[in-house]
């Protein structure tokens, strides 16, 4: 999927726990395991506000996108250059 999901850094980087979060944001652990391994289908705004508010990070933080190649896996933007409108990785 070409949105990955970054908690798991700003876990790391508030020194809390999984349980603390899914406490302090009002969810179970089992639902933000969920968001957290990248396997959810949608997230509501409400739960990224307040996800945001107890990380005290920006939404940019926690979720971003990466690009997929025809096969389904991340394409490495800084490697690819484009020939006559051909995909060519170094």
């Amino acid at each position: 999927m070409p949105i990955v999901v970054d908690i798991d850094v700003m876990l790391a980087r508030r020194k809390m726990s999984v349980g603390d979060l899914a406490d302090r944001v009002g969810i179970t652990p089992a639902n933000l395991a969920v968001l957290k391994n990248g396997r959810a289908k949608a997230v509501r705004f409400a739960t990224l506000a307040a996800l945001c508010e107890v990380l005290e990070c920006q939404p940019g933080d926690l979720l971003r996108w990466e690009a997929e190649d025809a096969a389904g896996g991340p394409v490495d933007l800084h490697r690819t250059v484009l020939v006559d409108d051909r995909d060519l990785r170094t």
